[in-house]
């Protein structure tokens, strides 16, 4: 403790220097950082892109600490404090300029992604594309995301020289390490290929409406591991991306999110086809609901005491057909009960009473 505070003292005048670098170093990088703001900030106020807007919000962070660090970074060398002091503080910087390189490429990818997902809206009507889009730019963003994080690991490993064959490791090593995983991790290795067949096949994409295990919802998240589900009721399905490899589920939206609707009633066989038909037809036609490309109505079963009507109706996606389906059978059964209420369904039966001669004598 000593001979640090006798060191100090000796060379107070480089190390006042040094703090003064220092200083100096953090008052030039706020400023420079603060000017690259303010100009980014007028050049988005005056272009309607807003890329500018995007590269503020997922840069402030980083930018605000790189300037000051790389700064001091450079001049550093210029300081005469001991060498040994010297080393250490150099040692320090540059980890943490790693630190902010990686920082900055982990924003770029984010920034790449937002700018990618704001060109292809999922929220419009035929977004078939842009969920296909924005499926493999989810994906891909995590796999360059690992691949960022484990390469700087590597070099911040490599500039010391107790632990440089680690990060030397890391970088040449990848193969054996690869091989050493898929023994050690079959499941997790199957789980991250299942990932990348998703991303690029494309069985599931964003916002795909999917029946998965006797629950309807739609795609709200893929990872490299795992789907999220949200369901109609507002409950999330977390399901193995693997599962969407191994076994069968149902897409509504694979190749277009229009989908026809089926609504059937049951009716007594007295009941006029040709009236229910035009009210289905009238139905449609005043219903925002229905996309005008179908509407039908057929009896699909004639059973022993009704007959089982199906009325085919066409909606632009699966949430309208939904609600178009719920309004045609209120409309159709509210109908039936005004104005042919006989033949809602009955039961007929036939009655018998005994005569008083003992014989049974049919009582209709």
């Amino acid at each position: 403790m000593n001979e640090i505070i006798n060191e100090f003292i000796t060379h107070w005048r480089e190390y006042a220097v040094f703090a003064g670098m220092l200083a100096g170093s953090v008052i030039i990088g706020i400023l420079l950082y603060a000017v690259i703001m303010f100009t980014l900030k007028k050049v988005s106020a005056r272009t309607k892109t807003k890329v500018d807007n995007i590269l503020a919000k997922h840069l402030r962070g980083p930018l605000r600490l790189f300037f000051p660090v790389l700064l001091f970074y450079v001049v550093i060398p210029l300081s005469t404090v001991p060498a040994a002091f010297l080393t250490a503080v150099q040692d320090v910087l540059g980890v943490i300029v790693i630190i902010c390189i990686t920082w900055i490429l982990l924003k770029a990818a984010s920034v790449m992604e937002d700018v990618i997902r704001q060109k292809f809206d999922v929220g419009v009507k035929d977004n078939l594309h842009a969920r296909k889009v924005q499926t493999q730019i989810r994906v891909l963003k995590r796999i360059v995301s690992i691949v960022i994080i484990i390469v700087s690991a590597a070099v911040i490993l490599m500039r010391f020289d107790e632990v440089r064959q680690w990060g030397a490791t890391i970088l040449a090593s990848a193969g054996i390490i690869g091989v050493v995983m898929g023994f050690a991790a079959q499941k997790t290795l199957s789980t991250l290929v299942a990932g990348f067949q998703i991303a690029f096949t494309q069985p599931i994409r964003i916002d795909d409406v999917v029946i998965v295990e006797g629950e309807w919802g739609h795609i709200e998240e893929i990872t490299l591991t795992y789907v999220v589900l949200r369901i109609w009721d507002q409950r999330r399905l977390i399901i193995p991306i693997t599962y969407f490899i191994d076994h069968t589920f149902q897409n509504w939206t694979r190749v277009s999110a229009d989908i026809l609707g089926t609504v059937f009633v049951y009716c007594d066989y007295t009941i006029p086809l040709e009236s229910i038909r035009g009210r289905l037809q009238e139905i449609c036609r005043a219903s925002p609901l229905w996309d005008q490309r179908v509407c039908g109505l057929q009896v699909t079963d004639a059973r022993e005491r009704t007959v089982e009507l199906r009325a085919l109706v066409s909606a632009a996606d699966s949430s309208r057909a939904w609600d178009l389906r719920c309004h045609v059978r209120e409309e159709l059964v509210a109908y039936i009960q005004k104005n042919f209420s006989g033949s809602l369904p009955k039961v007929r039966a036939s009655l018998e009473r005994e005569t008083p001669a003992g014989h049974a004598k049919q009582a209709g």
